[in-house]
């Protein structure tokens, strides 16, 4: 069935694998008729123009704006408050606005700082999918299929837009769901940022090892499969930890605590205690698998 989702002129602001993978997913589902690509790097704009990611590519978004249909912001998102800014400068009020940021509430907070309070065309959002490579040759048009989106309203989001970036995320493949900002970046402070930070932290303590050269030589499957994630882009990471500082903050100190716990369990010899851990989170681990594989 054909979508009743139209989109004219598409701004991606940011084409990398997110905001790469939107536009390929928007053009398979045949509801955008242009899409404009802007960003800093040149060469990678060029490649998006080659691989057919985006019709053609900017270097100065604001020339842009006022003749968007939509605008995609999909950059590190410690940058999104400076290009909130700038758009705010331009004619927007014609262009629906939303972003592909992983921690939400200092976004919605640039949105109703900057642009007008009369203007309802906002509306956050995070698509919870990603590969560990990163780049616009990464992006992929089945990169949503499935995958869960949160949408996360504000004060600067009428129930107009809030429909068509809902439409807008289904286009793409994606599971739309909602809820406020602050939960959710609560929540995936736990499912999302701390995974990642685990991994980095596992790979860098290996690096920086006495013995580490000979570790790495011995890694398996294992090592491989829990640190897939820590070849994703640092600046992208190091922009969602800070942004969610709080909150992440307050998990990883819990999740220290945990394996100080599992560390005094090996160290007294509590083999129960211990494979009651273990159980837990097997059981744990494939049911909400098989859930989410689903």
């Amino acid at each position: 069935m054909a979508s009743a989702l139209q989109i004219d002129r598409l701004l991606v602001i940011g084409v990398g694998l997110i905001g790469g993978s939107v536009a390929l997913a928007l053009k398979a589902a045949g509801v955008v008729r242009e899409i404009v690509g802007a960003g800093r790097s040149v060469e990678n704009l060029e490649k998006a123009v080659q691989l057919g990611v985006v019709d053609r590519f900017t270097q100065n978004f604001a020339e842009e704006v006022s003749t968007s249909t939509v605008i995609l912001i999909s950059t590190p998102v410690l940058s999104t408050d400076a290009i909130i800014r700038k758009i705010a400068d331009e004619d927007y009020h014609n262009a629906l606005i939303t972003d592909a940021g992983s921690v939400k509430g200092g976004i919605v907070e640039s949105a109703e700082r900057y642009l007008s309070a009369d203007y309802r065309g906002f509306v956050a959002a995070h698509p919870i999918a990603g590969r560990e490579h990163s780049g616009v040759t990464a992006a992929s048009a089945d990169l949503y299929q499935g995958k869960r989106t949160i949408v996360t309203p504000s004060r600067q989001s009428g129930p107009r837009a809030i429909e068509f970036v809902k439409q807008f995320w289904c286009a793409t493949g994606a599971r739309v769901s909602e809820m406020d900002a602050a939960t959710h970046d609560e929540l995936v402070s736990a499912s999302s940022h701390l995974p990642h930070l685990v991994a980095f932290g596992l790979v860098n303590y290996i690096a920086n090892h006495a013995r580490g050269k000979e570790c790495f030589d011995l890694a398996a499957a294992g090592f491989y499969d829990f640190t897939r994630i820590a070849s994703s882009d640092p600046t992208m990471w190091r922009d969602i930890s800070l942004a969610n500082a709080a909150a992440v903050t307050r998990e990883l100190r819990g999740y220290i605590a945990n394996l100080e716990s599992i560390a005094e369990k090996i160290s007294n010899g509590e083999g129960d205690s211990l494979k009651e851990v273990m159980d837990i989170a097997k059981v744990s681990r494939d049911f909400y698998l098989d859930r989410w594989m689903k």
